[in-house]
C-alpha cells in the first residue's frame, strides 16, 4: 500500500511538472499539395485560378510525364482537397487504382454562367439570370486551360473531366460537342434537367480516339434519377465499339454527398489494372 502511495505522489509530481514546462513547437512550415497559380484569360476576358496537385513523385522524377485529372468546382473550398486525397491514395503502390496523376482543380467565378448553354426555359432564365456561357467556357478549355498546363507541367497526352450537378451537365455537353478534349470522362449527377432536358434530345458526337465514360447518381429524385439513366442509354446505344461506358445507382446517398463514393468507383471501373 505505502509503495502504491508513493508511486501515485511520484506520477502527480510528474504531471505537475509537465503542465509547468509545456512541450514547444520546434518548427513551423506551410504544408503545400502542389500549386496554386493564375493566368488572364483572353476567351473570358478575366483572370482564372487553378489549385494543381502534384504526385509525390514529381519533383524527384524529372524524366517522368503524368495524366491530368480535370476538376470543375475546383477550389479548396469545394472539391478540390477531398478529390485530390482520392488521387493519391488511389495510387499508392499498394492500392494501384488510379495512375499517379496530375490534378487540376478549376476555381469557379460564375459556375451558373460556365456550366450552362442558353436555354429556353423562363423558370431558368428567371433563377440562373447570368447562364448560357458554356460555349466559350468549353473554348477556353481547349484554347487555354489545357494548353497552359501542358507547357508548364509534365503532363502525358491521357486527361480526364470530373463534373458534377452543373458540372456534369457541362462534362456531358463536352462529350456530345467536343468529345476529342477528354479520353474520360466522369459524369456525376448531371442536371440535365436544364432546358427541358434538351441536351438529351442531340446526337452524340463521337471521336476516333478511346473514350471511357463513367456516368453515376445517387437518390435524388425522379428527374435527376431518370435523366442519368437516360444518358446512360443514350450513350451506350449510339457509341462507337473504342467507347467504353458504366452506370452506377447509389441508392443510399443523396446530391449532396454522392460525388466522393461515385469518383472513387468511377477510378476503380475505369483505371483499375
Amino acid at each position: 500500500m505505502f509503495k502504491n502511495i508513493i508511486l501515485a505522489v511520484l506520477l502527480l509530481s510528474s504531471l505537475s511538472a509537465h503542465a509547468h514546462n509545456p512541450l514547444k513547437i520546434t518548427e513551423k512550415s506551410q504544408f503545400s499539395i502542389g500549386d496554386r497559380i493564375t493566368f488572364n484569360s483572353t476567351v473570358l476576358s478575366e483572370s482564372r485560378i487553378l489549385n494543381i496537385y502534384l504526385p509525390s513523385s514529381y519533383e524527384g522524377s524529372p524524366d517522368k510525364t503524368y495524366p491530368v485529372i480535370y476538376l470543375l468546382d475546383g477550389s479548396a473550398e469545394e472539391d478540390f482537397i477531398h478529390l485530390a486525397g482520392l488521387v493519391q491514395f488511389g495510387s499508392f503502390s499498394w492500392i494501384q487504382q488510379v495512375p499517379e496523376s496530375i490534378v487540376v482543380g478549376i476555381e469557379n467565378v460564375d459556375r451558373k454562367r460556365d456550366f450552362t448553354y442558353p436555354t429556353n426555359h423562363p423558370q431558368d432564365q428567371k433563377d440562373f439570370p447570368t447562364s448560357g456561357g458554356s460555349a466559350k467556357f468549353i473554348e477556353f478549355i481547349g484554347a487555354e486551360l489545357q494548353p497552359i498546363i501542358e507547357e508548364n507541367y509534365r503532363t502525358n497526352d491521357n486527361k480526364t473531366i470530373i463534373g458534377q450537378s452543373l458540372g456534369g451537365l457541362l462534362a456531358t455537353e463536352i462529350l456530345f460537342k467536343a468529345p476529342e478534349l477528354f479520353d474520360n470522362y466522369i459524369i456525376i449527377s448531371p442536371s440535365l434537367w436544364w432546358d427541358d432536358e434538351s441536351l438529351l434530345a442531340q446526337p452524340l458526337k463521337t471521336s476516333a480516339t478511346e473514350k471511357l465514360i463513367y456516368i453515376g447518381v445517387g437518390k435524388e429524385g425522379d428527374i435527376m434519377e431518370r435523366t442519368a439513366k437516360e444518358l446512360f442509354v443514350k450513350v451506350n446505344k449510339q457509341k462507337p465499339k473504342h467507347y467504353s461506358t458504366f452506370f452506377k445507382f447509389f441508392e443510399q446517398l443523396s446530391h449532396g454527398d454522392t460525388l466522393h463514393l461515385a469518383v472513387y468507383n468511377a477510378f476503380d471501373k475505369l483505371f483499375r489494372k
